[in-house]
């Protein structure tokens, strides 16, 4: 199964330490707001080995646009589907719509291909799985977890694709059934450390604490300078009355990850630490 970025880090389910639940993107490198769940106006980062719904030079050229030239890839795509480019010619212009901020009609043509495809069942599971992300990040967690369990019909043993769909649920805050598609994930998958730590902030938010610190616990034996791990364990001891413990986290979780979403959530947490006692 392809991988959506590069670093492909993790999908965070993580909370500023004073206020309300945030799921949050930090493996698009995005500045996300405290208040939203995703920002509809960034765009959707595309994967260094996108999911092959199609062959040949011309999809290939598309595709290799898509982040260095986003609106050079929009107009080869428009211009190619209009003289019969087929599915890969959709593919790519979806995929530039999105790249270019236009996130809700990419996810819709996302979806459309995905339904319509000739390709074999993981390329299009693949396709619905950037369906939703496009749709949380357009602020519309239903769409995405109604295009992730589409998904996951298609290829429903693919951790990836339950991990996205544990972003969808919780987003809507159903957390417990966040927490069965990251335990299936971590069945087929068990050195997933970006699980581990999703896992661990929605057992948090159902008040299961203990559960909490060992997935975190686990995550760190896996990758110790994990830095969505920093900052969910930073609040955990915030949680427990640990000040010194959790700003030694999330100034770590800063150190480790500059000029991210997770930097960002640190930063805000640390503020409202320095500002006084908790109001939760």
């Amino acid at each position: 199964m392809y991988r959506r970025v590069a670093a492909i880090g993790l999908v965070g389910l993580l909370v500023l330490a004073g206020a309300g639940a945030l799921w949050v993107l930090p493996r698009l490198h995005a500045s996300t707001p405290a208040t939203d769940a995703a920002d509809a106006g960034e765009s959707l980062p595309i994967p260094p080995v996108p999911p092959r719904i199609a062959e040949g030079e011309d999809y290939e050229h598309c595709m290799s646009m898509l982040n260095s030239d986003p609106t050079g890839a929009d107009a080869f795509a428009d211009a190619w589907e209009a003289t019969g480019g087929g599915e890969g010619a959709t593919h790519c212009h979806a995929l530039a719509k999105i790249a270019l901020g236009d996130v809700d009609t990419g996810a819709e043509m996302l979806e459309k291909l995905a339904a319509s495809s000739h390709a074999p069942a993981v390329a299009r599971a693949a396709v619905y799985g950037q369906a939703d992300q496009a749709w949380l990040m357009a602020g519309k967690p239903d769409q995405a977890l109604a295009a992730a369990t589409l998904a996951l019909s298609l290829s429903g043993d693919d951790p990836d694709l339950l991990i996205d769909r544990s972003v969808a649920s919780a987003t809507l805050e159903h957390y417990e059934d966040a927490v069965d598609d990251l335990t299936h994930a971590l069945e087929i998958d068990g050195k997933r450390p970006d699980a581990l730590v999703l896992r661990g902030a929605a057992w948090r938010h159902l008040g299961h604490l203990d559960l909490a610190q060992d997935d975190i616990d686990r995550a760190f034996a896996l990758d110790p300078e994990n830095p969505e791990a920093f900052l969910e364990r930073g609040i955990l001891r915030q949680r427990r009355g640990d000040r010194t413990g959790a700003h030694q986290d999330w100034t770590q979780a800063m150190a480790l990850a500059p000029d991210s979403a997770t930097s960002d959530l640190a930063e805000q947490n640390l503020a409202l630490l320095e500002a006084g006692p908790d109001q939760r």
